[in-house]
């Protein structure tokens, strides 16, 4: 955390520079109630801050608050009692939803003011020099201080943004890795019911349905074959894998290719066997687009 005196450091303000500034409280007493006239003509002029304005007893407030600051420039002590008001003003600007910018425009009209009322009663060149530095330091001093207060907001909102969105992404992947894992285990019981179904075929081809046994057997070590390599790309996905598509695809191929072969043995009508082959027909052409494209981005 800084102090006053890294400020002041930083932006090599001296005592000397406090001296002179001290020299000119008198003159800001005089000129305060008109850089705060000049002020707020400036401020009611945009939309933007006279709409933070409400009524003639906030502007009255206001224009006393910012006099009391402008002296306080000349003050000659700068401590960090001045810094913890200065933040204290920065803090105000974020409440009432002032953007940064205009803290800084508003600075420039200040400069201008200030660095007139210099020019206006300091004839020696040198001395006003002198002057415009010091009081150029320490109007800088003052804004970085202010606008600090925005750089802590900003920071405040990245930082709860960041551990939200952290912990929401966190829970997100663990949930879906649960969902791959569900899957998995899924897929293992259906494995298991294609074995089933496998040995049930074995068993109807000794009890004499030899023809169609055969067929719904080989059908079903397909789906088994095809239920392995679904697997297979699930344990790949939940390493870390790239999801593959294609897999899908060919277990409904299968599937279908199956019930085509049953469908034939239970002499079905033309229509349900022209049906299932051009939905076969179908399902090849968008598993040949589908390779077709994975090979064109690998």
């Amino acid at each position: 955390m800084l102090t006053m005196q890294d400020f002041k450091t930083h932006y090599q303000f001296t005592d000397d520079d406090a001296l002179l500034l001290k020299e000119l409280q008198p003159l800001a007493r005089e000129y305060k109630e008109r850089l705060a006239d000049e002020f707020y003509d400036y401020l009611l002029g945009m939309p933007e801050t006279a709409s933070l304005i409400k009524d003639e007893a906030t502007l009255k407030r206001l224009k006393a608050t910012h006099q009391s600051w402008f002296i306080g420039l000349f003050s000659g002590v700068y401590d960090n009692q001045t810094l913890h008001m200065l933040q204290r003003i920065g803090h105000a600007h974020v409440r009432v939803g002032l953007n940064a910018h205009f803290v800084n425009s508003s600075m420039y009209v200040i400069r201008q003011f200030a660095l007139n009322m210099i020019q206006e009663h300091y004839a020696d060149r040198e001395e006003r020099r002198s002057m415009r530095i010091a009081l150029e330091k320490m109007l800088d001093i003052n804004l970085d201080i202010m606008t600090a207060s925005y750089r802590e907001e900003e920071l405040k909102k990245v930082f709860v943004s960041h551990r939200l969105e952290s912990k929401l992404i966190s829970a997100t992947e663990r949930f879906t890795y649960g969902l791959n894992l569900a899957l998995v285990l899924a897929l293992a019981g259906v494995s298991l019911s294609v074995v089933s179904l496998f040995v049930w075929d074995l068993v109807h081809i000794f009890q004499g349905d030899m023809e169609k046994s055969i067929l719904s057997a080989l059908g079903s070590l397909l789906i088994l074959w095809m239920m392995i390599e679904l697997m297979d790309n699930e344990i790949k996905n939940l390493k870390g894998g790239h999801f593959n598509i294609l897999v899908f695809i060919g277990v409904i191929i299968v599937a279908l290719i199956r019930e085509i072969l049953i469908s034939t043995l239970r002499h079905d009508a033309l229509e349900t066997q022209v049906f299932l082959a051009g939905t076969l027909l179908i399902l090849g052409i968008v598993y040949f687009l589908v390779a077709k494209s994975q090979q064109l981005k690998s």
